[in-house]
């Protein structure tokens, strides 16, 4: 095991370079009236309100409120497919830009499981979000070599920093556990990020709780309570769904099993039985069926 890192560490990135996210602007301008987003499996949606007013609704039982009323320069994320509406949106000029987003893994990726159905995050509340806003929609209002590969770019820096802002602020949108939450968490977020980068490390209670810094019991209770699972069960769905992104880009079971650490491809299956209630061939089978 490497030494333990004492200064601030990364806590996004080997997350976002395992599980991709891939940003494309689809609308900038007006819009008049009611605009209806369908919810489509995989599709996460990432709108920008720079200014005016709207209000935003969603079905019962949806897990977003029923309705939201937007006046002031608003950023909506929409990370799982959730059916919306904007009723009266602005009626002229650009300020308005809307892109989908495509998280690697959807609904498995880790990030998106972490949040509520949608983020609603006032401009104001987001220091250095301004001057990206501000290339963002420059690309917007006239047609310029590069603009749609540019402006996608910029989405998902955007992302990125809704992404920084949520881990300083994990109690927005009533988060009160999950990955950002654990994240969040100074000493946690070591041990998190450890396990990121290195998935097929020979982890055990021990060495996670090292790694951050605390005893086994204290490092034990904290992470359930911030994470709602176990460091053992969290490590269990990193492995296997690193593994499930693994077996879709065409690796083998074998493979798969070597990089993430397990003893065989045996051992490897059972871990993923017991995570997905399919072995993994099966579970591959019915993805490409």
């Amino acid at each position: 095991m490497s030494s333990i890192p004492t200064g601030p560490v990364d806590r996004l990135s080997a997350l976002l370079e395992r599980f991709r996210v891939h940003a494309h602007l689809f609308h900038a301008g007006p819009l008049c009236g009611v605009t209806h987003f369908d919810a489509q499996e995989g599709r996460a949606f990432l709108h920008v309100l720079r200014r005016g007013e709207m209000v935003v609704t969603h079905r019962p039982r949806s897990g977003a409120p029923r309705r939201i009323k937007v006046t002031e320069p608003t950023l909506l994320l929409y990370p799982r497919p959730l059916e919306h509406q904007f009723h009266n949106a602005p009626a002229e000029g650009s300020d308005f830009v809307c892109a989908t987003v495509d998280f690697e893994g959807g609904v498995r990726h880790p990030v998106v499981m972490s949040l509520p159905a949608v983020v609603v995050l006032p401009l104001r509340s987001v220091d250095g979000i301004e001057q990206t806003l501000a290339l963002l929609f420059a690309e917007t209002e006239r047609v310029r070599c590069g603009q749609r590969l540019l402006a996608d770019r910029l989405f998902e820096v955007l992302l990125l920093q809704v992404l920084r802002w949520l881990l300083d602020h994990p109690e927005h949108g009533a988060m009160t556990e999950g990955l950002i939450h654990g994240l969040a968490h100074p000493k946690l977020a070591r041990a998190l990020t450890a396990m990121h980068e290195s998935p097929g490390a020979a982890w055990a209670l021990g060495s996670m709780a090292q790694a951050a810094g605390m005893s086994r019991s204290a490092f034990a209770a904290e992470f359930k309570l911030h994470l709602g699972v176990t460091p053992a069960d969290y490590l269990l769905r990193w492995r296997v769904s690193l593994a499930q992104s693994m077996l879709l880009a065409g690796s083998s079971i074998k493979l798969a099993s070597e990089k993430l650490g397990y003893a065989s491809a045996a051992s490897f299956s059972r871990a993923f039985v017991l995570s997905v209630g399919q072995s993994p061939r099966a579970w591959l089978q019915d993805r490409q069926a």
